[in-house]
This record gives structure tokens, sequence and C-alpha cells, in this order.
């Protein structure tokens, strides 16, 4: 059975563009499960999901570069980590999490949980960091 994993208002951070990312990226992570849902007997189903998960990678290394520059902008004391963290989900999407090597419904179980993670995990750090006047 596909995850699902729905926006909270509770984890926006108070920009609009990092927030509507992030309910993108949950949006598309559910739209990976809705292609699993599909029986079987459809031969269109794994193309939809490979489809649906490139199109995921794509918005991830565009939210990154965005929220990069955002916090950067700011001087975010966290923002190696947020790099690490960056490196880390390239490092397994490239290399580890792929439909060569995992079977999509683990792929979106996994992608869900990462995603989820991602956005309440950071909520409260990066909110405070934009939330505060910029630096000098």
């Amino acid at each position: 059975m596909p995850n699902r994993v729905d926006w909270d208002p509770r984890h926006s951070i108070g920009n609009a563009t990092l927030d509507a990312q992030h309910q993108e990226l949950l949006a598309r992570c559910t739209a990976l499960g809705d292609c699993l849902a599909t029986p079987d007997t459809d031969p269109e189903a794994d193309c939809r999901f490979d489809q649906a998960f490139e199109e995921l990678m794509a918005l991830a290394r565009a939210h990154f570069a965005a929220e990069e520059a955002l916090l950067a902008a700011r001087a975010y004391a966290g923002l190696e980590d947020l790099r690490n963290e960056v490196e880390e989900f390239d490092y397994l999407a490239a290399d580890i999490v792929t439909t060569a090597n995992f079977d999509r419904q683990e792929l979106q179980s996994f992608l869900c949980l990462w995603w989820a993670g991602h956005v309440a995990g950071t909520a409260a750090e990066h909110r405070a960091c934009l939330a505060g006047p910029p630096p000098p």
C-alpha cells in the first residue's frame, strides 16, 4: 500500500517560495503512490511512476538551490549541515535509491519518509532564520 504524506501548516517557514516547494515535494511523493495504486495490468503505470520520480528529483534540486541561497543570504548558522543533507540526498538519489536498486513501493516509501523528515525537521530553524532581520 502506497504511503501518503500531507502538508501540515505547522511546518510552514513563512517564506512563500520554500513553503510552496515543500508542499509540492510532499504532493509529488504522494503522486508516486498514486502511480502504484494503478492495477498491475496497466502497462503505463511504471512509465508514469518513472516520469513522476524524475520530476520529483528535478524539483528537489531546484528546491535545495533556492533553500541554500535564501538561508545563505541570512547567514544561517546551520548552512553546512544543510549542505551535508543535500549532498547525502544527492548521493542517495543518484546511486542508491533508484528504480534499478529498489522496487517502486520501497522507493516511494523512502521518499515520503525522507521529505516528511526534511520538512518537519528543518521548519523551526529555517523559520527563525528567515523571520529575523537580515544580517548587516
